[in-house]
């Protein structure tokens, strides 16, 4: 490439345009189409969290905060881990707050991964992920997962091993899963353990859904990092975002032993340096909050979900009931639907309701070609008229 060439940006990074995100939520802007594309709350976190911000804004709190974040937060997340999960890091030397979980993402991939290395990644996976692949020189080793007679998706373990190679460096996983809903149970995370060791890779496990697992989910969230071996070799990142509906604040975090976490905060460094100075006291407030917190967000959150997948189901599309996270994926071919890429940039004209088209998400596009996702993490009114235009259909 020449300093004339037509386009100036690198070539690794050509093939990702303007993400789906913004182009939906730009077209819900355009024809005042209720959004249910872009997966953000349209209410504020808990009160105690948004008052120990302000507290901390006034307080002085606004300066630079240490490299791997206030020792307070790293404390919480430490205190937070171990009570939920039974997982013991020590928040000095292997917790690192970062800007929200896509910058820990970011910076593990590119700070584990050599030009050439393999990552095995379960698709459809959230677009930063293949972008933070290429930006590593990294090349993506996608297994498919398929939706089954019971409407709930799976992998074939087969394909899972034939992605394992003498290349293979990382495993990025995300459970609960963005955007199928899905949850690994426990026999698919042993087998994803068992591959880890046998090629002596290292994983980076997206759990920022971890409080989101359904009641009909078939059990709880399950975190890799405390199967046998695998604490060692695992790099477990979250944030506040889903969890405390302060997806603006852009506070995350990893954990895991400290080579890793230092490998991370090494990249880390270099990307935003330090963020959010007065949010991440708040954070680690809101990580405190008694258990009755956690468990009315699920269940408020469930309630959403079943008003919107049986809003969906009277309007034609064949549902795809979520076990987690505040995504439901809904097949569009009872409609008459083909093309989720197509069908999503009508719909606003259509009924006035956007989505996302999942096939995006894919490289094998074919498989998610009549997906779409729809949010319900939104007032039960939004979704309730939502769900009366899509009867328009």
């Amino acid at each position: 490439m020449t300093t004339t060439d037509s386009d100036p940006l690198v070539r690794r990074m050509r093939p990702f345009g303007t993400t789906i995100f913004a182009e939906m939520s730009a077209l819900a802007v355009r024809t005042g189409a209720v959004n249910l594309g872009q997966g953000f709350p349209d209410t504020d976190g808990p009160a105690e969290m948004l008052a120990a911000a302000v507290d901390a804004l006034r307080g002085g709190q606004n300066q630079y905060p240490p490299g791997p974040g206030i020792p307070v937060l790293r404390t919480a997340i430490a205190d937070h881990q171990r009570r939920f999960w039974g997982l013991d890091y020590d928040p000095d030397g292997e917790v690192l707050v970062t800007a929200g979980a896509t910058e820990a993402v970011a910076a593990a991939i590119l700070g584990l991964a050599e030009p050439g290395d393999e990552v095995v990644c379960f698709e459809p996976y959230y677009d930063s992920y293949a972008a933070s692949i290429a930006l590593a020189g990294a090349v993506r080793r996608p297994v498919t997962l398929r939706p089954g007679a019971d409407g709930r998706y799976a992998f074939d373990p087969a394909e899972l091993r034939a992605a394992f190679g003498p290349r293979t460096r990382l495993v990025l996983l995300n459970s609960p899963h963005n955007p199928t809903g899905k949850v690994f149970d426990a026999d698919e995370l042993a087998l994803i353990a068992e591959l880890c060791q046998e090629y002596d890779a290292y994983a980076v496990t997206d759990e920022v859904y971890e409080h989101l697992v359904f009641t009909d989910a078939g059990g709880p969230h399950l975190p890799l990092a405390g199967l046998p071996g695998m604490r060692a070799r695992t790099l477990r990142i979250s944030s506040a975002g889903k969890t405390f509906s302060c997806t603006g604040w852009k506070i995350g975090w990893a954990s895991g032993p400290a080579a890793l976490v230092a490998a991370t905060l090494r990249v880390k460094q270099f990307l935003t340096f330090v963020n959010g100075a007065p949010l991440q006291p708040a954070v680690a407030v809101a990580l405190a909050l008694p258990d009755s917190y956690y468990d009315g967000f699920r269940a408020d959150l469930q309630v959403r979900r079943d008003l919107l997948s049986a809003g969906l189901a009277d309007a034609g599309f064949g549902v795809l009931t979520p076990q987690g996270t505040y995504f439901v994926t809904a097949d569009i071919s009872p409609l008459g639907g083909q093309d989720g890429v197509e069908f999503c940039r009508r719909l606003p004209e259509r009924c006035g309701v956007v989505a996302v088209p999942t096939q995006v998400f894919y490289d094998r596009t074919e498989a998610g070609r009549r997906l779409v996702r729809f949010a319900f993490c939104k007032r039960p009114e939004v979704l309730t008229e939502a769900v009366s235009r899509l009867r328009g259909l």
